[in-house]
């Protein structure tokens, strides 16, 4: 079968996923940590893309993102490789690639399915087991999210500011929901969603996507098609 092309749609929050090669470490200390997340500031910013969570793992990078334009996801991606990888090598003295193939992505309902993206996103290190609390994770927006440590990189989702008429309350209302956490089953649909480029949302945001993207959103039902009524 034909590999898909990603999706991407200006103005819309995407899920990706970088991953390391062979589930190698894309960073080795807190100074590749620290300038893998400037770096990926600096190239959000030149390429038109708002950054609304990120998780900084061992082996692999979760964001959920919005682009001005299609085409600025890809670019991103480029620009934020072609920066960090370079100064990673020279660093640790290697060579080649440091991402396992494409970068992985899928575009994302606004409002309640994006903030759960969110909460996807920012709850990465606890189903990892690095920490027992999202808010743990010192390589993570869950700080930010929570008002325990401002963050450059991040740029607020529209649906977070619905949580709350101020930074108190906003807060306030994601600490909750980091609390009560994310399903097993939601996180899961979510990283295969992400992981094979299918669409995140509700029936009608589907239907309204299909008009205008020529390719599945979604998977197909397992098994023969239902013949017609003779």
């Amino acid at each position: 079968m034909a590999r898909l092309p990603r999706l991407a749609v200006a103005g819309l929050p995407h899920l990706l996923l970088l991953s390391g090669l062979d589930r190698q470490p894309i960073a080795l200390d807190d100074d590749d940590r620290r300038h893998c997340l400037a770096t990926l500031r600096e190239a959000s910013l030149q390429q038109g893309v708002a950054v609304h969570a990120y998780a900084l793992l061992g082996d692999r990078l979760r964001l959920l993102a919005t682009p001005r334009d299609a085409g600025a996801l890809g670019r991103l991606v480029q620009d934020f490789g072609r920066r960090y990888v370079g100064s990673f090598n020279r660093r640790h003295g290697r060579r080649g690639t440091l991402w396992d193939g494409r970068y992985r992505a899928t575009v994302v309902q606004s409002g309640a399915t994006a903030l759960q993206a969110m909460l996807f996103v920012d709850t990465e290190p606890v189903r990892a087991g690095l920490v027992l609390a999202a808010c743990d994770h010192a390589w993570s927006s869950a700080g930010h999210h929570v008002g325990r440590q401002p963050d450059p990189l991040v740029s607020s989702l529209v649906d977070y500011w619905q949580l709350g008429n101020t930074p108190f309350e906003r807060e306030s209302a994601y600490a909750r929901r980091l609390d009560d956490g994310l399903s097993l089953r939601d996180a899961d649909r979510l990283s295969e969603a992400c992981h094979k480029g299918w669409a995140i949302g509700d029936a009608p945001f589907i239907a309204a996507l299909s008009a205008q993207i020529e390719r599945p959103l979604l998977p197909r039902r397992r098994g023969r098609p239902t013949k017609a009524a003779g």
